[in-house]
């Protein structure tokens, strides 16, 4: 997240801080200097989706195929100049920053309000200003440069650390991402996404020794300015009286420079003048009105010392704060074997949140582009929380005893306060004969064994009765059948129109390119169909969740949005489906289609009817949603504690929605 205000600084104020710098002249002198070594650029990952995610359509749901040509191109450009890249993603939102992070979501909260207004007011996407990440980009952003051949790491603490050590300790040719705090980290040379031109492979270098020489500071400084000018440890609003005394002694040397600018060259002005020592540190944080917090600014200044980097700053002997080795203790799994596995699938991007419930169960999920007006359609984290409540069950339940520890959520849904997490009872999937335990489900061998994981799988979902005929369909339609049931059974406004909808997209979705999908043109955007391709793809990170836990029933390809989801696609099918079309048009006249929709449909009505679910038909005909009365909280979702969970989105219903509803049963 960075020091607020330095990189705008450095750009306005300090123009030889920005040098332009040719990466394929870069690569080539640092072949030469190490010529057994291929040049490497570790990416901060978090900081480009942004810039990576360029298709004209990003309101619907994401231009996944698209999406994934666009990081194809990305790496071949740098392939093409023998440059090699490691890409690195938040794996944690560590708690020194939850404050900001919640920050943040409350922000994005308001910012897609205001697009959902934009929508209903002139039923289309507005213009890049309002730009908002489709929902779960980054997470699979990371499994799509995996599945591209690329080095992917997801982090076990804040992803900038780990980036800069990355950087230092494989002498790296650059980092590439745009966060200020790397031009305070001792590591390698860092690079702008921002100013990249891909095409030449040309951007801007933020020097750190011309930063040094523009504040008249050295670089052992960096780190104690990047505190007391305030950064992610060390608020600005303790700040303030220390920034008031430092003006006065050094008033600005530019009256046209703004506030910010003068506090940093004050700030900077104060450190040059002190000696670089323990005793030093100390003084300023005797100074500072830290409260409890004594020990703040050393925490702070500790978070920028890589492995094997020593400050004058801090005693040798004081150790360094950014270390692991405590997490296997304070871990909510207690076996080893399990646990470093699931560790290591972490690291190396196999697995979807299972390391962070068993470490230390907890869990986040930010913004999704749902309509918070729309009273017809709950939240996806409430929508998707009975199927969380089981895989948390599989996950812990062997792990104490049958009494399951309760897990924390961080989730991102109208209502929610997030002035602290959530916490979420696990609840006990019905298998006849008991939930099979971690070790069998992760290490044994088998076709028995492949069966268990299968049928738990669908156990998270309460799709354990319809297995056969599941597994008689391709692997990624499957998935998206048993993603699409689970929907029509725990929401009751989904009409027969919406499953048209979502079955003629994964059948037509088959044998497009990107650039045909790119071609797509709609002459209008629904807002409810928006919400809904948010709510189908974070089911698909649900179904990522259950899969890791259950010992990967399933590839993991086999589970991506690019398999079976087109934003743009979609909104074609819903709106010509609540426009009562044929199905011939609905399927693009393409006849060897009609039997598998059928076949699909048939499935899906089914299993909901055995489970007491009629699917209505509601057509909307072409009018979108434009739903503005103000939604009201239905107390049962706050019912966090519930050991069992029975669905409050069957409102239209009689009976219970599940067949076997046995979530207490003995094994």
């Amino acid at each position: 997240m960075g020091i607020k205000g330095l990189q705008g600084f450095v750009t306005r104020v300090c123009p030889d801080v920005c040098r332009t710098v040719d990466l394929k002249e870069l690569a080539e002198k640092h072949h030469i200097d190490h010529p057994n070594v291929l040049p490497v650029i570790v990416v901060d990952a978090m900081s480009c989706v942004r810039r990576w995610y360029t298709p004209e359509s990003w309101v619907c749901g994401g231009q996944w195929r698209e999406y994934l040509t666009i990081l194809e191109n990305f790496i071949e450009a740098f392939k093409a100049a023998g440059i090699e890249l490691v890409f690195y993603f938040d794996g944690v939102v560590e708690e020194k920053k939850r404050d900001e992070w919640i920050k943040r979501r409350q922000q994005n909260n308001k910012e897609i309000a205001n697009l959902f207004q934009f929508i209903k007011t002139h039923r289309k996407q507005p213009g890049r200003e309002m730009f908002v990440l489709p929902s779960a980009l980054p997470t699979f952003t990371r499994f799509a440069l995996k599945s591209l051949g690329q080095k992917t790491v997801c982090t076990l603490q804040e992803a900038d650390f780990e980036v800069a050590a990355y950087g230092l300790q494989h002498n790296c040719m650059g980092i590439l991402g745009q966060d200020s705090d790397y031009l305070i980290y001792n590591t390698s040379p860092y690079f702008s996404i921002e100013k990249l031109c891909l095409d030449k492979l040309v951007t801007v270098m933020y020097s750190r020794e011309d930063l040094c020489h523009a504040l008249g500071l050295s670089m052992m400084h960096l780190p104690l300015f990047a505190c007391l000018v305030g950064n992610d440890v060390v608020p600005e609003n303790l700040l303030e009286g220390f920034w008031h005394k430092c003006l006065v002694t050094c008033p600005s040397r530019n009256k046209s420079y703004n506030r910010r600018t003068s506090i940093l060259f004050a700030v900077a002005n104060y450190i040059s003048k002190i000696p670089c020592s323990y005793s030093s540190l100390k003084h300023l944080e005797e100074m500072l009105p830290l409260g409890s917090e004594k020990t703040l600014l050393h925490r702070g200044m500790e978070s920028y010392l890589l492995p094997g980097q020593q400050s004058p700053w801090i005693p040798p002997d004081a150790g360094n704060i950014k270390t692991f080795s405590c997490q296997e203790e304070t871990a909510m799994c207690r076996d080893t074997e399990i646990f470093q596995l699931a560790k290591e699938h972490h690291i190396q991007s196999e697995n979807y949140a299972v390391f962070n419930i068993l470490s230390n169960g907890e869990l986040e999920c930010s913004n999704s582009l749902e309509d918070d007006s729309d009273t017809e359609i709950p939240g996806q984290a409430l929508i998707y929380r009975p199927a969380r409540q089981h895989i948390y069950s599989v996950l812990l339940e062997s792990e104490k005893d049958g009494a399951c520890p309760l897990v924390k959520e961080w989730f991102v849904y109208f209502g929610n306060p997030l002035q602290q997490p959530e916490l979420i009872q696990p609840v006990r999937p019905f298998i006849p004969g008991g939930t099979p335990n971690l070790k069998t489900l992760w290490f044994a061998k088998g076709p028995d064994v492949e069966k268990q994981r299968y049928s738990t799988f669908l156990a998270c979902f309460h799709l354990q009765d319809a297995m056969k005929e599941l597994q008689a369909l391709e692997a990624p339609v499957a998935a998206f059948c048993c993603l699409l049931t689970y929907l029509m059974l725990q929401v009751s406004s989904l009409s027969l129109e919406d499953l048209n909808a979502f079955v003629a997209l994964v059948l037509c979705l088959r044998g497009k390119t990107g650039a045909e999908l790119a071609s797509l043109q709609l002459v209008q955007v629904d807002s409810r169909a928006v919400h809904l391709g948010a709510v189908l793809v974070r089911g698909l990170t649900t179904l990522l969740m259950a899969n890791s836990a259950c010992g990967f029933p399933f590839s993991m390809d086999d589970l991506m949005p690019w398999k079976v989801f087109d934003g743009k696609l979609f909104q074609e099918k819903y709106q010509k489906s609540h426009r009562s079309c044929s199905l011939e048009e609905l399927l693009e006249g393409n006849e060897s289609l009609y039997a598998p929709f059928q076949n699909l449909k048939s499935l899906i009505c089914k299993v909901c009817a055995v489970k007491k679910r009629t699917i209505q038909s509601r057509p909307r005909g072409n009018g979108c949603n434009t739903g503005t009365h103000q939604r009201e909280l239905n107390p049962r979702f706050q019912q966090t504690h519930r050991s069992s969970f029975v669905s409050p989105y069957h409102n239209q219903m009689r009976g219970n929605p599940w067949r076997n509803p046995q979530p207490q049963g003995k094994k």
